[in-house]
């Protein structure tokens, strides 16, 4: 079995002098990151690794989780940025299956695109939300379209 915590990374600036890869977390932000931490932490959801977009906001995002739930710094992949539910898919498919348990934090619309083609649900995504998907499968390369399913769901949104 394999599984997938979706994130969408937490809130960040409106805009940088240097562009929109370059926008940072806000402190809002900081504080979605590390209350997300915890909350992954109360419940035992906690990533063997992290993948991350390059972009400064998701390894940010990154970066606190993985220091939170004293994890291994988060190996970041291009194709992640701006990437369509179709690309998102063969990131996922390229996991190395040492790992069962791995998250992808990116970016939307491409993480509700990709939550939707995985699960076949629409859910809310607002920045600092994540989403355990689990899949019957032995092997990452096997994660296709409508073969996972939402165990978990957490978003900053929710009634706590």
């Amino acid at each position: 079995m394999k599984h997938l915590l979706l994130i969408r990374h937490a809130k960040a600036e409106p805009d940088s002098p240097h562009g929109d890869f370059e926008r940072a977390l806000s402190a809002k932000g900081i504080k979605q990151a590390t209350e997300l931490a915890g909350k992954l932490n109360q419940y035992n959801i906690i990533p063997h690794a992290i993948v991350c977009s390059p972009a400064m906001r998701t390894i940010t995002t990154a970066q606190i989780l993985a220091n939170e739930l004293h994890l291994s710094e988060p190996h970041t992949d291009p194709a992640i940025y701006e990437a369509s539910e179709h690309t998102l898919l063969k990131v996922i498919n390229r996991f190395p299956d040492e790992h069962d348990f791995t998250a992808l934090v990116g970016h939307n619309p491409g993480i509700s695109y990709l939550l939707l083609g995985l699960s076949g649900e629409i859910r809310d995504v607002p920045p600092c939300t994540a989403i355990l998907v689990t899949f019957e499968v032995d092997s990452w390369q096997t994660v296709s379209s409508g073969s996972g399913s939402i165990a978990y769901y957490t978003s900053p949104k929710e009634a706590n």
